[in-house]
């Protein structure tokens, strides 16, 4: 049996850990960068080209520092903002490392579709659990997305999704507007959560691998939202 937790049952389960000071997001993104290796190794491209799409808050944060570690490792990486703001650590983390950040507006279409062109992988952070009032993709980011979408299918190019497609409702696995990129690989972080388990967000969503972030005694006393078998 597979259970799915609700947004904010998982937030209520990491809390005592982030007042603790454990480093969830560095643990989310080290695992993120090991499946993002394996999925070029498969894809018989080590090197990459890897293209992060990269949202404001912590999803986004684990996308750069996943990039930092695998830019590190000699893989070429392009990150490609969706917003003015970028997680500030892991930003300095992947340009460090050697990754190429374009401008969150100064990148011309071009610029853009290139980088998609090229990719073996992109990765979709753009958001999380967080926006689960309302998920639909807006403005820039919805933008970018149909730009990715129209590389994809064509060139075979592979999309790992952090913690959840961007789009989906966490909860309810209800998808408002069809602008999601369709994932081979989900990876999630502490907990499944529910709307990964319904449809139609299911479909989106891939193959699901669950990162162990050590939630589970809290998630011990809690109902899951969902189960299936």
């Amino acid at each position: 049996m597979v259970a799915g937790y609700s947004a904010a049952q998982v937030r209520a389960a990491e809390a005592p850990h982030l007042a603790a000071g454990e480093p969830l997001m560095r643990r989310a993104a080290a695992a993120l960068a090991a499946t993002l290796r394996r999925e070029l190794a498969e894809l018989g491209a080590p090197d990459g080209p890897v293209v992060l799409l990269v949202g404001s808050g912590d999803n986004g944060g684990d996308a750069l520092w996943a990039g930092a570690e695998l830019a590190a490792a000699g893989v070429a990486v392009t990150a490609i903002p969706t917003s003015e703001r970028m997680h500030d650590e892991g930003a300095q983390a992947a340009r460090n490392a050697g990754a190429r950040i374009l401008e969150p507006t100064g990148a011309d279409d071009d610029t853009i579709a290139a980088a998609f062109d090229g990719a073996a992988v992109i990765v979709d952070g753009i958001l999380g659990t967080g926006t689960s009032a309302s998920p639909a993709l807006r403005g820039r980011a919805r933008e970018l997305v149909g730009a990715a979408s129209r590389a994809i299918e064509p060139r075979g190019i592979r999309v790992v999704a952090v913690d959840l497609p961007s789009g989906i409702q966490p909860d309810d696995g209800s998808v408002p507007d069809p602008t999601v990129l369709r994932a081979d690989v989900t990876v999630t972080f502490g907990a499944i959560k529910a709307g990964l388990l319904r449809e139609p967000a299911a479909g989106y969503a891939g193959r699901i691998e669950l990162v162990d972030l050590g939630l589970g005694p809290e998630l011990a006393s809690m109902t899951p939202l969902v189960t299936v078998d």
